[in-house]
């Protein structure tokens, strides 16, 4: 057989073995009247990847018409934003694709939060999917904005979903968490979170729900909230399996061990359709967790790929004017994936940082490598890779920073070196050092933009920064918020690249970002 033959023939067995699996478990003791087993499909952190609905739904119907299980679909978050089709529409072309999807419930992401709250409940409403969320609410309101948990029938059995989402987007999305007054309106309830849980799944059994699937937005690291989806499952009980998000990992099968001893299995599905999850509930109540990447998957739903192919031809009409050429690749991962830009120094950190100090004059260019989401293509450059690069709704702002205010900065935004953190500083017009040994920043140098040459920072001299309006709500840790602005703008910071490699680059980057340029040096 040829390599393609044999490669089709492979999934062909797969799916057959996903869609039989409940034959495997025949001559196990039954607690379903009808015997079969439960398929619920999830995936986390799409992002906007939108070429995968239509295989996720593809297999969704293959297995629901093989009648052999029964069978879901959830969503674990950051769905809205991330790339062309959620910043061009504020996130109604991602909607207008889920609602041709069979999800039976979806949690919050943060990236749900990145257009507000009225803006996200407005996208939802029209979704039509069951929101489940225990730990959001509103000020002042006794119980959570969306269901703390939901139950689902299938087939003689039930399927409480409890969703829970990560207290870190009160810092990182803080803008839509409070007013322009500092006040607080939504509440993820760090101090609160795994009692909210523990209480959504008490009540979910005693409602007389077989089985409690959490769909989490906490992810597998602890951040600055110290709320995770191990600690989740080590400070509770009643949960049979944890479908994860937020931190973008491929895990198949993880166990934790919960507060009265037993394993819970934990998985998470890479991101932006990387896998599809599969979790199989068999017969006898056992938890099977698989990804299956998503090239694998044979099957297409036509009625996706429909509402796919007219938002891409939607996109196409904003993102396809030619802005600037490019004789190499700019990443922003490398090739496993890692985020080169959250870590370290970045060709493409550097050209985003020179573009936001020649656009506003500032003497030191500033950006945080988590606003920095997709790289740059080898060859013709057009606004959607532009966009894709920064897809979030920031504007260009100059302010005002002593010294002191951006050493701080640099000290907190580099602790966590060298791993992965979005608030890492890629810098122009500055060069420092990291020592991740001692967790310390040195050597940081000023240019100055008369002469080219470098003086150490002054902790009492004040420096105009260009940056993004982030900078004020949450971003770099809030170290810069109590900066003086001095300039606002109503442009974008992708409008601003855009401008920056059209017309002062003359859309050509040359051999000037082919590499790094050697601002950040990491020891």
């Amino acid at each position: 057989m040829k390599k393609m033959e044999i490669f089709v023939f492979c999934v062909a067995m797969a799916v057959a073995q996903c869609l039989c699996a409940h034959q495997q478990v025949a001559d196990a003791t039954s607690q379903s009247a009808d015997g079969k087993t439960i398929v619920i499909l999830y995936e986390n952190d799409v992002h906007c990847g939108i070429d995968g609905y239509q295989r996720m739904q593809g297999l969704y119907d293959a297995i629901l018409k093989a009648d052999t299980c029964d069978v879901g679909m959830v969503c674990c978050g950051d769905f809205l934003q991330g790339a062309l089709a959620g910043a061009i529409s504020h996130g109604q072309y991602i909607i207008d694709i889920m609602r041709q999807m069979s999800y039976d419930a979806l949690t919050l992401g943060n990236h749900e939060f990145d257009y507000g709250v009225p803006r996200m409940r407005e996208l939802l409403a029209d979704l039509d999917v069951p929101v489940t969320a225990a730990n959001f609410f509103a000020v002042g309101e006794d119980a959570p904005m969306f269901l703390p948990y939901l139950i689902k029938r299938y087939g003689n059995r039930s399927v409480a979903f409890v969703g829970v989402t990560t207290p870190e987007s009160m810092r990182s999305e803080a803008y839509a968490f409070f007013d322009n007054d500092g006040k607080k309106l939504y509440d993820l309830c760090a101090d609160d979170t795994y009692r909210l849980v523990q209480q959504a799944v008490d009540k979910a059994r005693a409602e007389g729900a077989d089985y409690v699937v959490v769909l989490s937005h906490l992810g597998e690291e602890i951040r600055s909230t110290g709320i995770w989806s191990h600690g989740l499952v080590e400070n509770t009980h009643g949960i049979d399996v944890v479908l994860d998000g937020h931190t973008h990992a491929r895990i198949e099968r993880d166990s934790v061990v919960n507060n009265i001893g037993l394993q819970v299995p934990l998985t998470q599905t890479g991101t932006q359709f990387a896998t599809v999850g599969k979790l199989t509930i068999t017969p006898d109540g056992r938890m099977l967790t698989e990804l299956i990447p998503i090239d694998n998957i044979p099957y297409v739903s036509e009625r996706v790929a429909l509402t796919t192919d007219s938002v891409k031809a939607l996109i196409d009409q904003v993102s396809s004017r030619h802005i600037a050429k490019s004789p190499y690749d700019l990443p922003v991962k490398d090739a496993d994936g890692s985020w080169i830009v959250r870590r370290s120094t970045a060709a493409i950190g550097d050209m985003v940082a020179d573009a936001y100090r020649a656009e506003t004059g500032a003497e030191i260019g500033l950006v945080n490598g988590g606003s920095l989401r997709n790289g740059l293509p080898k060859g013709k450059i057009n606004y959607g890779d532009i966009i894709s690069v920064q897809p979030f709704d920031n504007h260009v702002c100059l302010i005002e920073a002593t010294g002191e205010q951006l050493l701080g900065m640099l000290q907190k935004c580099t602790e966590k070196c060298p791993k992965a953190d979005g608030s890492f500083p890629h810098v122009a017009g500055m060069r420092y050092t990291i020592d991740t040994a001692t967790h310390t920043v040195s050597n940081v140098e000023v240019e100055e933009g008369h002469t080219g040459r470098y003086k150490p920072l002054e902790p009492t001299r004040r420096y105009t920064v260009g940056t993004n309006d982030y900078y004020s709500s949450g971003g770099f840790y809030s170290t810069l918020k109590e900066c003086r602005l001095i300039e606002g703008s109503t442009k974008l910071s992708r409008d601003m690249l855009a401008d920056y490699l059209k017309h002062r680059l003359k859309g050509k980057l040359g051999k000037r970002y082919a590499k790094p340029q050697g601002r950040v040096t990491v020891n």
